[in-house]
């Protein structure tokens, strides 16, 4: 292992079993993404506080941090905040933090979808009784809607004027637009 690990127990004494599981899991990170700089685990137990459980009651937490952010993982399940079990503790905790690293890796490497901007425009022209018209595309261009091409059933209120937004594709005729958004007011 090649990062360094600051393991904590609190509230009990130190158990080789429960250190040899958490290297595992920090072994495991560090093959998911390779640059962590360090890494903190707090294992603590506590007497369980709910009337139908009986004995000892186990929260873990993982600081992961890497360059650029720094990550936490202390999955506790609702409502009460504590397991039952340390390794049931130990993997929620770090399965958690290990998501956070992959999402963490895929904003870094770019691979995260981005939501294209639909062009904006204006109605130039529309013949409600023929239900068709045409709109202005930021370039000047001329785009043909249909009626069905206009979300939510607003047809009618639209007019010569109207700011929409619209998603544009090659038409039979040239460019229409297959789905047309009229804007939000900013």
């Amino acid at each position: 292992m090649m990062i360094p690990l600051e393991l904590t127990f609190r509230n009990m004494g130190h158990s080789d079993a429960i250190e040899a599981a958490v290297h595992e899991r920090v072994a495991k990170l560090e093959r998911l993404f390779p640059r962590i700089i360090s890494c903190r685990v707090v294992v603590e137990e506590q007497a369980a506080r709910q009337e139908r459980t009986r004995g000892l009651a186990y929260h873990v937490r993982v600081d992961v941090r890497a360059p650029g952010c720094e990550l936490v993982g202390d999955k506790t399940p609702p409502p009460q905040r504590f397991h039952e079990d340390v390794y049931v503790a130990l993997r929620d905790a770090f399965d958690a933090v290990g998501r956070e690293l992959e999402d963490f890796a895929r904003r870094e490497r770019g691979d995260v979808k981005t939501h294209e901007e639909h062009p904006r425009g204006r109605i130039s022209t529309i013949f409600p009784d023929r239900d068709y018209g045409f709109i202005e595309g930021p370039d000047g261009t001329p785009v043909y809607f249909h009626r069905n091409s206009v979300q939510n059933g607003k047809f009618e209120h639209l007019a010569v004027g109207t700011d929409v937004t619209f998603v544009e594709e090659d038409g039979d005729k040239g460019l229409q637009a297959r789905a047309v958004f009229p804007a939000r007011k900013r």
